[in-house]
């Protein structure tokens, strides 16, 4: 007897077995769940490196309001002294070289830690939320990252909730200190 595949079962299959597209669906949920599951696991041991997506997530809490925040990551003047409190620390960056510019428009450029840093703005919300096209110097041209600070009230400071992604695989180490030395400890002695 000849069977044809538009007779839609499969003759030799047990009455009550799973069809393809039900086993198919069934493997995919179950990966689902696990990378689910990955991601529950690592907030919850609060990693701040992603080992599978190469993202940096990190959480800092300020003793300022958020538009003091917001100003001293805009303001030429106000993280050009954020940047001095850097440099006491890092030989490498000499603001001789190349002063800090910060543009204060949406699609504006700037540039940081004498010009070891560059990137353009992709979204301002004044004390709200910065998003940046943001690159080291030294990455081919035409790689940028993705930079977001949001500013949430942490009763009378602020904390910045921080992703970086995008950035080359193998810098996340490197970046993620980067951001606790040049960016967050400055601030917090910025601030007082």
């Amino acid at each position: 007897m000849k069977t044809m595949m538009n007779e839609g079962k499969n003759q030799n299959a047990p009455a009550n077995s799973p069809t393809r597209r039900q086993v198919i669906a069934g493997v995919a949920m179950t990966f689902g769940g696990l990378a689910l599951g990955l991601t529950k696991v690592r907030a919850a041991t609060g990693e701040e490196i992603s080992r599978t997506a190469e993202s940096i997530h990190q959480e800092t809490v300020f003793k300022a309001n958020r538009n003091r925040v917001y100003e001293a990551l805009t303001d030429t003047k106000q993280f050009n002294e954020v940047t001095k409190i850097a440099a006491a620390r890092d030989p490498a960056i000499s603001l001789e070289k190349s002063p800090t510019v910060i543009s204060r428009e949406v699609g504006g450029a700037f540039s940081l830690f004498g010009g070891i840093i560059l990137g353009r703005h992709v979204e301002l919300v004044p004390n709200t939320r910065i998003v940046q096209a943001w690159r080291v110097s030294y990455w081919d041209p035409g790689a940028y990252s993705i930079a977001k600070f949001e500013l949430v009230e942490q009763g009378t400071g602020t904390k910045i909730v921080f992703d970086h992604t995008g950035f080359p695989k193998g810098d996340a180490e490197t970046l993620a200190a980067g951001w606790k030395a040049h960016y967050w400890e400055p601030l917090a002695k910025f601030f007082g």
